[in-house]
């Protein structure tokens, strides 16, 4: 209740006499308790006044390769990197392996009832985010708390796997029905992957939300707000747009999102950089590196022959896009 109070105070800038509140669980991370916190408080004054805020409560735990993740929005919140476009932080506390942050409760659209105006602002705003830092390292000169760029070659790895990935040796299998042409398309991926890998490595390193997605994007009051940063960190220009084009989309949209998206993007972080010299391709690429495998495994487990038709249209759809790029 004293934090309570506390967090109040903030909120309202007012004294608080006493306050009531309920809880009601949303939906959250695998890893993280998120609820919502409600109710109203009297003021010193008398006045009463609703108020509404979440309550994120995040134990230790260790991401591969990524071991102090659990608590990057913790110290990414006592940051002086601002605000950027997160929800606001009223109060955060560590407690042993443990910490809880109460956030801004941010009311808006999100989801698959986002736009494709709203996302071509995200990536705007992606883009113009990742420009500035790279611009200005000062504003992150303080925090090592963030991912390495190794980040996307070691989530590949865990699909190119002989002998480890059921998915891996499902695409080379005898049984596997996919059209020849877009396993081919997966195949090329891995049988050149050194010299895909050498040739983003010379891409710009930039600060990557990496879990940019759909349902961690928030379109309030004309402005987009992102959640969920534990997996932030640096990698390589582009990453945020892959996912954002890629991750759990209705596929019909794929191409529209590829023509309108990526300029948004490069917009954005032109206004910092010159990338002039920097081809279209590469995000394709990002695309299959991160999401191919994820493709074929929709196929592979599809439960009737509508969802199996869905996962060869998404395979066709980056297929024919990349097409059009190599000719």
């Amino acid at each position: 209740m004293e934090t309570l109070h506390h967090v109040l105070n903030k909120m309202f800038g007012v004294s608080v006499r006493r306050a009531e509140y309920k809880e009601t669980e949303l939906q959250g991370g695998t890893v993280g308790d998120v609820r919502l916190i409600e109710g109203t408080f009297e003021t010193e004054n008398g006045d009463k006044l609703p108020y509404k805020f979440v309550l994120k409560t995040q134990g230790k735990w260790e991401r591969p390769g990524d071991p102090d993740s659990w608590r990057r929005e913790y110290d990414l919140y006592l940051s002086d990197l601002g605000e950027v476009f997160r929800p606001k932080c009223y109060h955060a506390e560590m407690s042993g392996d443990k910490f809880q942050i109460w956030l801004e409760y941010v009311e808006g659209v999100s989801g698959n009832a986002l736009t494709t105006e709203m996302l071509e602002q995200a990536a705007y705003e992606i883009g113009r985010f990742q420009g500035e830092i790279f611009s200005k390292p000062e504003l992150v000169k303080d925090l090592s708390n963030f991912g390495d760029t190794g980040y996307l070659k070691r989530d590949y790895e865990q699909w190119h796997s002989p002998g480890k990935s059921f998915e891996y040796s499902y695409l080379r299998s005898a049984y596997c029905a996919l059209p020849q042409h877009l396993k081919q398309m997966i195949f090329d991926i891995d049988d050149n992957m050194d010299t895909l890998f050498d040739r983003i490595s010379k891409l710009p390193v930039v600060l990557c939300h990496r879990d940019f997605w759909l349902e961690n994007i928030i379109f309030s009051d004309g402005k987009i707000r992102l959640i969920d940063w534990d997996t932030s960190g640096w990698g390589y220009l582009g990453e945020d747009l892959a996912s954002l084009i890629a991750d759990d989309i209705d596929f019909k949209n794929f191409e529209e999102y590829c023509q309108r998206l990526i300029p948004a993007y490069y917009r954005g972080i032109s206004e910092y950089m010159d990338i002039s010299g920097i081809k279209d391709r590469f995000i394709r690429e990002m695309i299959l590196i991160k999401f191919g495998y994820r493709m074929v495994q929709a196929f592979m487990f599809a439960e009737n022959a509508s969802e199996s038709e869905e996962a060869v249209q998404a395979l066709q759809k980056v297929f024919s896009f990349l097409s059009k790029i190599s000719n």
